[in-house]
């Protein structure tokens, strides 16, 4: 089920970007086969298998890709794939003897996709670094957090914003592309340059003389007191964004604040005692208070929810966005399709024989009894 139904997708193991991407093509119906490494280390993340909501819906099997037999079972998959996305520094791949070169010659409609912090060239090409890194060179982390320091926001700029939807963006874009050439190409996503396309507005902004560098200062930055939290009587907080002035109104009108700031909403010099107003106003009432009497109206505010409210809220309860599986939520696979409706997430399978796996997309049994026999499955 699923608009991708039919497409088969290669994924070299990794972490971060490269298993969200796989996770994304495997919930819209694409047949992801997750090629481990056998010897790989313990993962970074400590997550016991049947809760990894990230390595849902594909089947994995280990390959030794260092070994000759290992490299022939996974060309064997190439020749009979859509798509290979692979996690690793500019050079490890064609190393390993399975560039994007090696494989085009095997299957020249195959497209391959390359997901890197620094991309494939440039002076940190082969440097080592994470997230919070490339976010960094993208001006983006600069601008996120309090007054004093930027704060890393999670992984959801870099890994995840810049890197997993770019490839999967670029994969979408390169298969369409196939449908009028026939031919596969490289997709080379980076995560600098993700984080830097996801900036854009305010590059706009800063451009237009609009965004000031000092952090909590600007609009939607925090700096803004209709764009911004609020800790409430409880401890917890109330996220308001109400940046439009007939939205801001309402927001007044409900909460009580002085009506006089309708008018002066957009008046910097009323900002600090707006802010200081709207603080004591929330911190009187507890944040579920605040929800039940703003959520649902036009004054654009919503109660903050952490990791076990979300899933229980009763908008995200109508349009089922979070699944129970087993001990684990899900976030339910997304966007939605009208017609090629995706099938609900199940539980992380756990791996499978390789030998059986090859077998099953159509390699001879010789050719993997011989591979076996040479030590391609560990």
């Amino acid at each position: 089920m699923g608009p991708l139904a039919g497409l088969r997708v290669i994924e070299i193991a990794g972490i971060g970007p490269v298993p969200l991407c796989a996770m994304l093509l495997a919930d819209l119906g694409a047949e992801v086969i997750r090629v481990d490494r056998t010897g790989d280390p313990p993962p970074l993340l400590p997550i016991p298998p049947e809760l990894d909501v990230v390595m849902r819906g594909r089947t994995r099997i280990a390959l030794d890709l260092k070994a000759s037999a290992g490299l022939a079972a996974l060309m064997a998959l190439v020749e009979r794939s859509d798509v290979l996305i692979e996690p690793f520094r500019p050079g490890v791949a064609e190393r390993l003897g399975f560039g994007p070169e090696a494989c085009a010659a095997r299957n020249p409609r195959l497209v391959y996709g390359r997901m890197t912090g620094w991309g494939q060239d440039g002076p940190l090409a082969q440097s080592a670094g994470h997230d919070i890194d490339y976010i960094a060179l993208s001006g983006a982390l600069a601008a996120i957090g309090p007054k004093d320091a930027p704060v890393p926001p999670l992984n959801l700029v870099g890994d995840y914003g810049g890197g997993t939807m770019f490839l999967a963006f670029g994969v979408a874009a390169a298969l369409w592309e196939r449908e009028r050439s026939g031919r596969g190409q490289v997709v080379d996503a980076a995560m600098v340059d993700g984080a830097s396309v996801l900036s854009s507005v305010f590059y706009a902004l800063r451009a237009a003389g609009a965004w000031r560098h000092e952090r909590a200062a600007n609009l939607l930055d925090g700096g803004a007191p209709f764009y911004a939290t609020y800790r409430c009587a409880d401890g917890r907080h109330v996220a308001v964004g109400a940046l439009e002035p007939k939205f801001f109104a309402e927001l007044v009108r409900r909460i009580g604040l002085d009506a006089k700031f309708v008018a002066s909403q957009y008046d910097r010099k009323t900002w600090p005692e707006m802010r200081e107003r709207m603080t004591a106003i929330f911190a009187a009432r507890t944040r579920d208070d605040w929800a039940a009497a703003l959520e649902g109206s036009d004054a654009c505010a919503a109660g903050v929810l952490d990791f076990d409210e979300a899933p229980l809220h009763p908008h995200n309860v109508a349009r089922r966005t979070f699944v129970r599986v087993g001990e684990a939520w899900h976030p339910a696979p997304a966007p939605r399709f009208s017609r090629t409706e995706a099938d609900p997430p199940s539980a992380p399978r756990p791996p499978e024989d390789a030998a059986a796996v090859l077998a099953r997309v159509g390699v001879p049994p010789d050719e993997v009894a011989a591979w076996g026999a040479a030590g391609a499955f560990g």
